[in-house]
Parts: C-alpha cells; structure tokens; sequence
C-alpha cells in the first residue's frame, strides 16, 4: 500500500526525530539505522493492515507509537538492559543500571537495591581480606553505643576498638566472610538481571 505524500512525509518526520534522540542519547549509528528500519517496517505494516494509508490513519499508528522522546528513552532502556545481561559484569551492570535509573523510576530502585547488595558483598569480602592483618580489629563485633544498648558493628580494621568490645566470630569470619561476600555478589548480580528481564519483557517495544 502506498501511503499519501503528507503521510509519508509525517512518518519521516518521526523517525528522523526518534534517530536524532538515539543518537544524542549514546546510541551508536548502526544500532539505531536498525531501529529505524524496524519500525518504519512496523509502521508500514500497521498502516496497511488498517487499510487508511491517510493522514488520519498514519496520525492513529503515530499516536499508539507515543512521542519519539518516549520512544526513545525505551528504545535506550531496552539497550542498556540487553547489554547489562549480555555481559553479566557487575561493573557493566552497574552502568547500565546509573543510565536505566536517569530514564525512569524503576530504574531508580533497582540501582538502589544492586549498590546495597554488591556494597554489603564488598564489605564481607574486604573483612576476611583484612583479618590477617589487622587481627585485633578486624572482624564482626558486638560493641556498646552511647545509651549502653548492644549493636553489631562490622570493622575492617582500621581505629581502635572499645575494651568493652567483643569479637563474634574471631577467626571465623575469614571463610564466613567470603563465602557471605560472594553470595550477596552473586545474588546482587541475579537480581539486577532478573529485574532487567522483567523490564524487557513488560515494555515490548514494536518489531517487524
């Protein structure tokens, strides 16, 4: 079906704005070319099914679409979360979670919830690194705060201890530490994953 010269016109339009916010966005060039491609496939396709290759009917397909702005930050959601899983790097991951949390609320939580975890993980594996040498201070200890109240304190060594102090685990912290450290990585990992895939999979975006 071959669409009028204003409809066509209309979906050059915006596709040229949704390449422009790719691009601007870090997009590299043949990933969006594809993007585009796809979707003006896409457009096409649903325009023709409609059987209204008019400007109402390209305006009814656009509007479904959404805002190429719109598009585009799911376009870059999308992108980023593919490559985070694609790597499995807890640092790659980490990045594409900092650019997920800018476009969206979502985003937002779920990089709070991963720096916990690989923060946590990190802070075991450096206590059982650190208990060697530094094996007076170093460790999970029960101490006393201000109002005489037991807390739980995790040092990694540095400062002094209060005599009052004890060391929980004393020597066991070494293997209980990095088997907790790589557990919580792990688990941080799985769950930045599962939540990207969740993502991915509740926001399809149109295909060819």
């Amino acid at each position: 079906m071959t669409m009028a010269g204003d409809a066509q016109q209309k979906v050059e339009a915006y596709l040229g704005r949704l390449r422009q916010l790719l691009l601007l966005r870090g997009m590299n060039a043949e990933d969006a070319r594809e993007i585009i491609e796809e979707l003006r496939s896409h457009l096409m396709d649903k325009v023709a099914a409609s059987g209204e290759a008019t400007d109402a009917g390209v305006d009814a397909a656009l509007a479904a679409l959404g805002s190429p702005e719109e598009l585009a930050k799911e376009y870059m959601t999308q992108n980023l979360l593919a490559r985070a899983e694609a790597s499995r790097s807890p640092v790659r991951i980490l990045e594409s979670l900092f650019r997920w949390a800018s476009l969206s609320a979502a985003g937002f939580f779920v990089l709070v919830g991963s720096m916990t975890g690989y923060f946590l993980g990190t802070v075991f594996l450096l206590v059982a690194a650190l208990k060697p040498f530094h094996p007076q201070t170093a460790g999970l200890w029960l101490l006393r705060d201000s109002t005489g109240d037991p807390e739980i304190s995790i040092r990694l060594g540095f400062g002094t201890v209060p005599a009052e102090g004890r060391d929980v685990l004393g020597w066991w912290i070494v293997p209980i530490g990095l088997l907790a450290g790589c557990a919580v990585l792990m688990l941080t990992t799985r769950f930045a994953l599962w939540c990207a895939r969740q993502y991915r999979r509740s926001h399809l975006l149109p295909r060819s």
